[in-house]
């Protein structure tokens, strides 16, 4: 299921979006109060929220280039950031032929809380069941499956294998029961219900070639790009071939994909500014 929209979700989603510019430079503690606010965001929530990252290591306290105090991102969340990139602005379209990767673990009675984690660690990248203790996903999450597994120290319980489905059920309906594809197409759709209409807002009040309020595409840009990172999670990307009739997925991306393009520049003013 995607995140529910929190004030981290929304700290998250703004650090990915405007939080990694070349020179490192942190946000101001002020600056995070500002953005956040315009997006329904308290002051006091902001700053438990900072707190609560910063100790999870995700956030690192840092001088701001007017010498207040701020937060910058970890490198390790960074590194996270970077690998969601991938799947949240260039996911490449799958294709059958490439097949699947398996991931097959085996965790100790002793350390079974290893294996929660192991779980909820593939059911995140967007893997299926396919069977009790293996693991199912289109062959392209395969490097990102690996730094992930490895980065968490959860690879020596796991083996990872590539291969193709052959029989005997015929995969279209194997996917059926390897994910609930209904769930997915509802988190398509309620993306699609909370932001086609603003895309048509957009795009029937401003021509292409006019530049947007900043303030108003900064905050519908944070708030459509906070609901999308949740679905290239969730929608593990199977090939077409393998989707029910009338698949909304493709549609929420072309909608997040003209938002992003109109939105996210004259977001960057207002951030800026």
């Amino acid at each position: 299921m995607a995140e529910l929209r929190t004030p981290r979700s929304l700290i998250v989603t703004l650090y990915g979006a405007y939080g990694r510019p070349s020179d490192d430079a942190p946000f101001a503690v002020a600056e995070l109060i500002r953005l956040l606010h315009a997006v329904g965001v308290d002051a006091p929530s902001v700053r438990s929220c900072v707190s609560r990252l910063k100790r999870r290591g995700l956030l690192v306290a840092a001088r701001a280039a007017d010498g207040s105090a701020g937060y910058a991102l970890s490198p390790d969340a960074r590194q996270l950031l970077d690998d969601g990139d991938r799947r949240i602005y260039r996911r490449p379209a799958p294709r059958l032929a490439d097949g699947w990767v398996l991931a097959v673990f085996s965790v100790p009675e002793a350390e079974r809380s290893k294996r929660h984690v192991l779980r909820s660690r593939l059911a995140r990248l967007g893997f299926g069941t396919a069977a009790p203790g293996v693991w199912i996903a289109p062959a392209g999450l395969y490097e990102e499956t690996r730094h992930t597994l490895e980065r968490l120290e959860l690879a020596p319980y796991v083996d990872l294998f590539r291969g193709h489905h052959l029989g005997f059920t015929p995969t279209r309906e194997s996917v059926a029961r390897w994910w609930d594809l209904d769930a997915v197409a509802r988190l398509h759709h309620d993306f699609l219900e909370l932001h086609e209409p603003v895309l048509r807002d957009w795009e029937s009040t401003a021509p292409p070639d006019t530049a947007p309020r900043p303030q108003a595409a900064y905050r519908d840009y944070i708030l459509a790009l906070d609901s999308w990172r949740q679905l290239p999670y969730a929608d593990p990307g199977l090939p077409p071939e393998l989707l029910p009739d009338h698949w909304p997925g493709a549609r929420s991306a072309e909608v997040f994909g003209r938002l992003h393009d109109r939105l996210r520049d004259a977001g960057e003013h207002f951030v800026r500014g």
